[in-house]
């Protein structure tokens, strides 16, 4: 059994515990991640249709599924999957963020089990899921590949995890670095560690090692020029995700 604290990095938790109350602020410290949010959205919600057999164009396509959103936030991608139909669990090492998140979806009508926990624990109580989202993560906890085999512990067989994260390189370093913490100060000097980022490389192999397998990855691409975010096939540079399965479903 592992140590139900092990992928925890308390100096990671405090940034974000320090930012809890402006989750819901477009223009705030999670901005970029207001303008990602489309975008991980149409990923995420295509990845669970078509791996679950779900039809998008009807109300609440995604009951009956159990969904854990890892590091949720204020609940930025929990309460859209609330309004699909999931069963939403969203937990977070940062006990600052939950009331937040709580009285956004208590004023959303939506019911989401927000808790103060970790993957861990969650782990460790037997807790199993259809789909866990481990968004922008992976990047801040103590050991990713414990981590990861902890997503795989929490999904049931035939389950979908889904995982972003930032790749490694120069480009990213200008990007999420300089650009968006020193330039547009779009978040604190800090948020991010470069030498904590992961290759999509690095990450397949973190995957098998856990014993999932990846079938699906893109790329997240911002355009200054349209101040947009899209999803690329081949452009893994900076942000990207992947989506594997749990064997046995």
């Amino acid at each position: 059994m592992q140590n139900a604290e092990n992928s925890v990095d308390p100096a990671e938790v405090a940034k974000f515990e320090a930012m809890a109350a402006e989750w819901w602020d477009p223009n705030g410290k999670f901005k970029p991640l207001h303008m990602l949010n489309p975008c991980r959205l149409d990923y995420i919600n295509a990845q669970i249709a078509a791996e679950f057999d779900r039809d998008l164009t009807v109300a609440r396509p995604f009951a009956g599924l159990r969904l854990l959103d890892i590091g949720c936030g204020g609940g930025l991608l929990s309460e859209p999957m609330a309004r699909l139909g999931a069963e939403v669990v969203g937990a977070d090492a940062a006990g600052g963020n939950i009331p937040v998140a709580q009285l956004h979806a208590e004023q959303a009508g939506l019911a989401i089990d927000y808790r103060h926990t970790t993957a861990e624990a969650l782990a460790d109580a037997g807790e199993q899921f259809d789909i866990v989202l481990n968004m922008e993560v992976i990047e801040h906890v103590a050991d990713p590949q414990a981590f990861m085999v902890t997503c795989q512990r929490l999904l049931r067989p035939g389950g979908l995890l889904i995982c972003s994260t930032i790749n490694r390189n120069a480009k990213s370093y200008m990007m999420a670095i300089v650009g968006a913490e020193q330039v547009m100060r779009w978040l604190p000097r800090g948020t991010h560690e470069w030498q904590k980022f992961i290759t999509p490389d690095e990450l397949a192999v973190m995957i098998a090692n856990a014993g999932l397998q990846q079938v699906d990855k893109k790329g997240f691409v911002f355009n200054p020029l349209g101040w947009s975010w899209a999803i690329s096939a081949r452009d893994l540079s900076v942000n990207y995700v992947t989506a594997s399965i749990k064997p046995g479903g």
